[in-house]
């Protein structure tokens, strides 16, 4: 069931991802109508939310079963006393799992319109309500306190401060208007702050402003099962390439109970800040985060002055994760995707620059995971092939939990070496909304079988490093 229309792209992306997805490979296992079957089946799935908002649990400071009732209580109060369940996960001890209700096909919409941002608007689909700088235009009379509908420009085409559009425009939902269009747009007006506050989204997820901060990291799913796949232990040092926000890093460190060291690195000031500011918020003190260029974090010699940080001496670290900078396509919900070719082809080889580093800052022995958060081949498997034939070093390891499907045939990689692999496929699962009367009749191995397959596309490997030079 496609509530909003198929994921839409550029022409010569458009037809790059349909070679991938329509390989030879991939056509002489499956045949030709169930490899389109899937690839039409992932472009709808991925212009809609995942069914669930996954929530991981700072178990540094509270235990999941205190967290999962003041969470329910919470939620219980946003939904007006619906009853939508917390779960558990059982093969992720960490996180906590609330369906989503939607996409709800009866709202009426009002006459008063606010235009926002593709960006604002994939955060509206996921709980979240409108802030003054994700307002694009509003209609010409809106006051304070107006019943609006919210609508998503997904194509960027509506023209800031814009009293009408007319252009290709999706439907969030019905929300009040906290200020006035003339507070909005006014020179000297709000830059911050809320803006509209969503009272009937198309789909119905918690918000988490101010939620528990201290208690709660809002991450996708197959986020959080990459930190558990490096199985960072107490006492180790360990390396997050590119960090930034700082999810993973705050669970590599919680996972470690906070004893060892955990080095993060990303290469924009802002979001190194943002790291620093979530550790402390976290109360996570093994965390040390540096602003630097991961493609140039090994040091040739030995540093005669003491400084911890980057550039490292080779084989400075027990595990490393690279969760690689990528071209982003598993991210949903995601409408009108905007980059051009020669920007999804210029990540394979940042991410082989990266890799590089990564392996030679590895301990023999150690453990290395690289993922991504997009879907094509020449940033996932293709790269694991290239990664085995250029480091003899290197050995696909199983990984633990394997939650996700294997990976995509199309890179050349026998079948045991995909089944290694893990390849989260939002079109694993068809396309179905979810209404509070379904949610109660499901049973819960059911959702959580659900909330494993429905999530962003996503895409992990796991190698060691072999003692021999």
């Amino acid at each position: 069931m496609s509530f909003f229309p198929k994921i839409s792209f550029q022409r010569e992306v458009e037809e790059y991802l349909a070679k991938v997805f329509r390989n030879n490979e991939l056509i002489a296992a499956l045949g030709k109508q169930e490899v389109e079957s899937k690839y039409q089946s992932l472009l709808s799935h991925l212009s809609h939310p995942p069914s669930f908002t996954t929530v991981r649990v700072n178990t540094h400071l509270a235990s999941v079963k205190h967290v999962k009732k003041l969470l329910f209580e919470e939620i219980q109060k946003q939904f007006k006393g619906l009853c939508v369940p917390v779960l558990e996960h059982p093969k992720l001890q960490d996180i906590l799992l609330i369906p989503v209700i939607g996409p709800r096909q009866d709202l009426k919409k009002h006459a008063s319109e606010v235009i926002v941002g593709a960006q604002c608007g994939y955060a509206v689909l996921r709980g979240a309500h409108v802030y003054v700088p994700g307002i694009i235009s509003t209609s010409r009379f809106m006051k304070a306190g107006d019943l609006v509908s919210v609508y998503s420009d997904i194509e960027g085409k509506c023209k800031r401060g814009a009293k009408e559009f007319e252009g290709v425009k999706v439907f969030l939902g019905n929300g009040i208007s906290e200020l006035s269009r003339s507070e909005i747009f006014s020179s000297s007006g709000p830059l911050n702050g809320l803006g509209i506050r969503m009272i009937e989204p198309v789909y119905l997820s918690p918000s988490f402003d101010n939620v528990l901060p201290g208690h709660l990291f809002l991450q996708n799913l197959p986020s959080v099962v990459v930190s558990h796949i490096l199985n960072p232990q107490p006492g180790e040092r360990i390396l997050d390439m590119c960090a930034a926000p700082g999810g993973k890093t705050t669970h590599l460190a919680t996972l470690m109970h906070d004893q060892g060291e955990v080095i993060a690195m990303d290469k924009i000031a802002k979001k190194v800040k943002k790291i620093k500011q979530n550790a402390e918020l976290l109360q996570l003190n093994c965390i040390k985060a540096f602003c630097y260029d991961g493609t140039k974090a090994l040091s040739v010699e030995k540093r005669e002055d003491e400084q911890e940080g980057p550039p490292f001496l080779p084989e400075s670290f027990d595990r490393v994760l690279l969760d690689a900078p990528c071209s982003g396509m598993g991210q949903r919900p995601n409408m009108a995707y905007s980059l051009t070719l020669k920007e999804v082809t210029s990540y394979q080889p940042l991410q082989r620059k990266l890799f590089t580093v990564a392996v030679k800052l590895l301990k023999p022995g150690g453990v290395l995971v690289y993922s991504t958060c997009t879907i094509t081949l020449s940033e996932n498997e293709e790269q694991v092939a290239w990664a085995l034939k250029t480091f003899p070093c290197l050995q696909l390891q199983p990984q633990e939990p394997h939650i996700g499907g294997e990976g995509m045939r199309g890179a050349g990689l026998s079948l045991d070496q995909l089944k290694l692999l893990q390849r989260f496929d939002p079109a694993a699962v068809t396309l179905h909304g979810m209404d509070i009367n379904s949610l109660q009749d499901s049973r819960e191995d059911d959702l959580i079988s659900l909330a494993n397959k429905d999530c962003i596309g996503f895409f992990i490997a796991k190698f060691i490093k072999s003692n021999s030079k």
